[in-house]
């Protein structure tokens, strides 16, 4: 790639990597009146869009009917000669993605961003290669992403050993597929193929299935999965991997010792790594820890002028983590009024199972590990009318909330619809309403919401239907 030219195009800001952090950071700044850029090297709306978030999204709504539908006597329903189409379920994926795809690129042009494809380095803090062409910037935001994280040792073919992005193409569903990570999206697919009819054996090495869950979320998490059949090993190391010829052999070591599982396919689900590498990084001295680049609130780097957000931070690998980064760096670049993110601990975090499981803020443990005097406020969906209305009555709401002001220090919810129950609490608590507050305000009747209410009736002690 040259290192000087003599046509250059000039912005404001050129932004790195169009997923949910780059393409909203690009947007941002384009409204606040800059000239960006962004750079591209595959499809616009990253991982998530793509391969990610809601092509998986898709697949679980179909999961979900199946699972309906296999209920047919419990709703009085019967029918013969039910076919289920997994490979009409993934073409279903890919026309839900490509819709949204194509829609960023609409919100490129609405907004006069100029899309350029290719791969980007960093010739200096002002200047970026995109192959033969050099642009001329104020400003960058990185915004590369992440790919999935391999074990030491252990070969990702995209046969019989796959990550997430593999899944998402394979048109067939596995006899047996032995799922490393227990984590939101080893969760995900275990239950996506649990649904169509595969054996699911998922592999943690923590202690449980959802580890970084309050541990009561957790527990029920994992009675739910064991009803459907799908087999949990937790604090159980995977040791190697070897393909045969009909599959796929693990070797893991537990507390009941070492044993081997076969499978038809390996899904390797424990994490992901920042896309920091040929970048030209070093080469201006951006700073990085553990491939990660090192960020403050404002998403600064050590570099003038270099912002990073999403993935390649390290901070926390979700989409609408990415996307605020984005705009807080755009809005700090553009001199905008804009607050700065402290703390990832806040951010809301959900995982899409059914039962499905949303969070934020501190589980009970880390709570009382801080020191805090706490009360907890929990309501059972089982008393929920609309929950039983929909025959998905599993699992809780519950709030934790320091005694002596009534801060809300964590949430945690487990069961129907729980993701779409979560803004409420995480409004309440970056506008630091109290517990009472959310007790006092009417919520419609009957609804799954009245369950966040009620959790918060009971951290008050002044609980109305438990």
């Amino acid at each position: 790639m040259p290192d000087s030219v003599n046509d250059e195009a000039f912005y404001d800001l050129v932004v790195i990597g169009g997923g949910p952090g780059g393409y909203v950071a690009a947007i941002r700044a384009a409204q606040l009146g800059l000239k960006t850029a962004l750079v591209e090297r595959n499809e616009l709306g990253g991982i998530c869009l793509n391969w990610g978030c809601i092509p998986t999204k898709s697949l679980l709504r179909n999961a979900e009917v199946v699972d309906l539908l296999g209920r047919g006597k419990e709703f009085g329903f019967s029918f013969d000669n039910l076919t289920l189409d997994y490979s009409q379920a993934i073409k279903r994926s890919r026309e839900v993605s490509a819709r949204l795809v194509r829609g960023v690129g609409f919100l490129m042009r609405k907004n006069g961003i100029e899309v350029i494809k290719g791969t980007a380095r960093l010739l200096g803090p002002e200047r970026v290669a995109v192959g033969d062409q050099v642009l001329s910037t104020r400003h960058v935001i990185l915004a590369t992403g992440a790919r999935a994280r391999s074990i030491p040792g252990i070969t990702i073919d995209g046969q019989r050993v796959i990550t997430s992005r593999e899944a998402l193409e394979r048109t067939e569903v596995p006899g047996h597929i032995i799922i490393v990570g227990a984590g939101p999206i080893g969760l995900e697919f275990a239950h996506i193929y649990r649904s169509y009819g595969a054996e699911v054996t998922v592999v943690e090495m923590l202690p449980r299935l959802a580890p970084l869950e309050d541990e009561e979320v957790s527990k029920v998490l994992e009675r739910a999965f064991r009803r459907r059949g799908i087999k949990a090993l937790t604090e159980t190391r995977v040791v190697g991997i070897e393909t045969v010829d009909q599959g796929a052999r693990v070797h893991v070591s537990g507390p009941d010792g070492s044993q081997v599982l076969e499978g038809d396919t390996i899904l390797v689900a424990i994490g992901v790594q920042p896309n920091s590498e040929n970048l030209g990084l070093e080469k201006i001295g951006v700073k990085t820890e553990r491939g990660a680049v090192v960020v403050d609130g404002y998403m600064r780097t050590n570099v003038p002028g270099i912002y990073a957000i999403g993935d390649l931070t390290g901070k926390m690998p979700l989409a609408h983590v990415a996307s605020k980064q984005g705009i807080v760096a755009a809005e700090h670049i553009a001199g905008y009024e804009t607050t700065p993110i402290e703390d990832y601990a806040w951010m809301p975090r959900c995982i899409y199972t059914q039962p499905q499981v949303a969070s934020m803020g501190l589980t009970e443990a880390q709570a009382r590990e801080r020191g805090y005097e706490i009360k907890v406020g929990t309501f059972p969906f089982q008393a929920n009318g609309k929950a039983l209305g929909l025959g998905d009555r599993e699992g809780f709401a519950k709030i934790i909330v320091d005694a002596k002001y009534g801060e809300i220090l964590g949430a945690h919810l487990v069961g129907p619809e729980v993701t779409e129950l979560l803004p409420e609490l995480v409004l309440a608590r970056t506008w630091e309403l109290t517990v009472e507050e959310i007790a006092r305000s009417v919520h419609a009747h009957p609804t799954l919401s009245e369950s966040v209410m009620e959790a918060a009736h009971a951290a008050l002690g002044q609980a109305i239907h438990t």
